[in-house]
């Protein structure tokens, strides 16, 4: 089986997108799919040298912030016949709907990942952009999902979510597993070499967030609620890292100086490779208040390295983690985000190890990218 998948941008800035097709191809490739992508990055993109991914066709630059790509229909409309299928992942750039026009008429089926971008978080948030997206919803989006062969999500609160964004909403939908391959183990060296880079780190109780800088992950909540416990403990630290997208990095550091915590929180930006997974393994637990989440590759990095996660209930898995006991949740509120922390602090050693013990499982059980990579599988074989 050929698999296309189409996606904006391969850059890993991105986020959880692009770093699930880098984690399902291997499973995939043994299980004899081919895979090749295709995306509206220029040519010359740095990122594109080290993306560890399949054969990349970057058809750009893209002209505007809809993404437009000259180059990307053409190339489509010439080369899907090599395809078993296309999947299209995310919506409201340009890539989507090229991939609909290119395969109109055609025996090409695609499928799409909408990457929780119909949740209406976006809708009550952000009216103005929601409107302007009713503008082209009826003829662009619209017609996406209605004439995909699936659409796919990543949980059941997802699928459930995408309903209520749009009231001229028809697709075929379907739901998977989503997750990551196991994490490296050499757990110690790699903790080691972190602390190592960032030496004020030693002997501190890490609480980690590793996610974008933006707004609808919490960020500022996590500051103020952290403000509000770290007097508890001398040895509490928070690790913000993140690539900075909006600029918002800048006011969430005068945040933490009026707050009088600064010293206690470390901000090393975006984490990668080795980096990442040391941070991981050098955090007490990971902490996500977002304000919408479809999925979280994040969290589930955290459960396979042993971290308990805290984390709001507009991450979409918070169920899972809650049934296998793996996490604490909250309202994604001020006084949910420092709930979290305080019934973590309160917690007494015996209960804190046994909530270790059931992270590990909980991502073996529903996380594997072995598991999501079957069920993939299934739905596209589906006639």
């Amino acid at each position: 089986m050929r698999i296309l998948r189409v996606i904006s941008s391969v850059n890993p800035n991105s986020g959880g997108p692009i770093e699930g097709i880098k984690q399902i191809q291997k499973p995939l490739t043994e299980m004899g799919v081919e895979l090749e992508i295709a995306c509206c990055d220029p040519p010359n993109a740095t990122w594109l040298s080290n993306t560890n991914l399949p054969i990349v066709h970057a058809l750009g630059p893209a002209k505007n912030s809809y993404g437009y790509t000259v180059n990307l229909l053409p190339w489509l409309k010439e080369n899907t016949h090599r395809f078993d299928l296309v999947i299209i992942h995310g919506l409201w750039q340009y890539h989507g709907f090229a991939v609909w026009r290119a395969l109109a008429g055609t025996k090409t089926p695609y499928y799409v990942f909408t990457h929780g971008m119909l949740d209406p978080w976006f809708k009550n948030t952000y009216p103005l952009k929601h409107f302007k997206k009713w503008l082209y919803w009826p003829w662009a989006e619209y017609r996406v999902l209605r004439d995909a062969k699936r659409v796919i999500f990543t949980c059941e609160d997802e699928r459930l979510l995408a309903r209520e964004s749009f009231w001229l909403y028809k697709a075929n939908e379907a739901v998977t597993a989503y997750g990551i391959s196991n994490p490296p183990a050499n757990k110690e060296d790699l903790a080691a070499k972190f602390l190592a880079q960032y030496p004020q780190l030693k002997g501190k109780r890490i609480i980690l967030f590793l996610s974008r800088i933006h707004v609808k992950k919490g960020c500022d909540l996590l500051i103020e609620a952290f403000a509000k416990v770290a007097k508890l403990d001398s040895n509490l630290h928070l690790v913000l890292a993140g690539p900075d997208q909006t600029n918002w990095l800048s006011k969430l550091k005068i945040q933490a100086e009026n707050l009088g915590i600064s010293d206690q929180m470390t901000c090393p930006g975006m984490l990668q490779d080795n980096m990442k997974w040391g941070a991981f393994y050098a955090a007490e637990v990971f902490c996500l208040p977002s304000h919408q989440e479809n999925f979280g590759i994040v969290v589930a990095e955290a459960l396979s390295c042993g971290k308990p996660v805290l984390i709001s209930d507009k991450v979409n898995i918070w169920r899972e983690i809650q049934a296998d006991g793996a996490g604490l949740i909250a309202n994604d509120t001020l006084e949910g985000t420092e709930d979290l922390l305080t019934r973590w602090l309160s917690l007494s050693p015996e209960e804190f190890a046994t909530m270790q013990e059931k992270t590990v499982s909980c991502f073996k059980n529903r996380f594997h990218i072995k598991r999501a990579a079957e069920q993939l599988l299934k739905i596209i074989k589906v006639k």
